[in-house]
């Protein structure tokens, strides 16, 4: 099953939390460090990976999966 992975505050740092999720996969000193984990996850299962920032909003999405519409050229 392929479901998306966001990065997310916490309150050890940065988690990375499957959406639905009701607990962090993994929890990470660094934002960059929970960036490369969730990456490496949604490679895995060819999902998407959403970047939250401080407040909590999305600041940054990338897709690993199959793209429906993928850009000309």
């Amino acid at each position: 099953m392929s479901r998306n992975q966001h990065i997310t505050p916490h309150r050890r740092g940065w988690a990375v939390q499957p959406a639905g999720g009701q607990r962090a996969s993994s929890v990470h000193r660094t934002q960059a460090e929970a960036i490369a984990r969730g990456r490496e996850i949604a490679r895995n299962q060819e999902s998407e990976l959403l970047i939250h920032g401080r407040n909590g909003r999305i600041r940054a999405r990338d897709s690993h999966g199959r793209d429906e519409f993928p850009p000309e050229g």
